[in-house]
């Protein structure tokens, strides 16, 4: 009776220390890498979070993060910092509910929106458990220039080895919804792996 007591308060013990540390199979919430491992490979970006409000901002909180989301603007020629402004607008208009973590724009430039603890209304059913990257895009096609595509691929690498995740765990919003988004990387899976692939790459470089 004793023993099987004994060993009942260390079973609970070692699974409120895993808790604590945010680790085990037990534990679903938030978490991430921090250090200078991780700060190293810190892609350059202007934080300019929106304001708590309930179209764009919600300050609901994130579980643990399974998967990053790639997005386009579907808004040709728009920066990020445009992009970023509407989400904000939409605390005065309510036209609808949307935002993002992180705008990547025309000229490389990311702009963080949201922190990743956080839920962005980007990924519908998905908000809960992913952080989610707008591409910005110049023409209807909705592919990326060069400079938005290289930044599209540090963020994205930095992002999973923030969360311990890898480039499968990379996903595009179609792969949720069947939303043809981002519309490139829909029209062309080819283009999609190859960049799951430089991510990769990316990674492997930053580990």
């Amino acid at each position: 009776m004793k023993a099987g007591l004994l060993v009942l308060m260390i079973l609970v013990f070692v699974l409120g220390g895993m808790k604590l540390a945010g680790a085990g199979p037990f534990f679903d919430g938030y978490r991430e890498m921090e250090g200078e491992a991780v700060d190293a490979f810190r892609p350059d970006m202007t934080v300019d979070l929106l304001t708590p409000n309930s179209y764009s901002r919600p300050e609901t909180g994130t579980s643990r993060i399974r998967n990053i989301v790639l997005h386009y603007t579907a808004n040709p020629g728009a920066t990020a910092k445009q992009n970023r402004d509407y989400f904000e607008g939409l605390k005065d208009t309510h036209l609808t509910k949307a935002s993002s973590h992180f705008i990547v724009g025309l000229d490389g430039e990311i702009v963080q929106c949201i922190p990743t603890w956080e839920v962005a209304y980007a990924s519908n059913n998905r908000n809960g458990d992913t952080v989610s990257i707008e591409c910005c895009h110049p023409d209807e096609s909705g592919s990326f220039n060069q400079k938005t595509y290289d930044s599209m691929v540090r963020l994205s690498a930095w992002l999973c080895l923030k969360f311990n995740l890898t480039e499968k765990d990379l996903i595009r919003h179609y792969d949720v919804t069947g939303k043809i988004c981002p519309k490139y990387f829909v029209d062309y899976p080819e283009k999609w792996t190859q960049f799951q692939a430089d991510v990769g790459k990316m990674l492997e470089k930053m580990r």
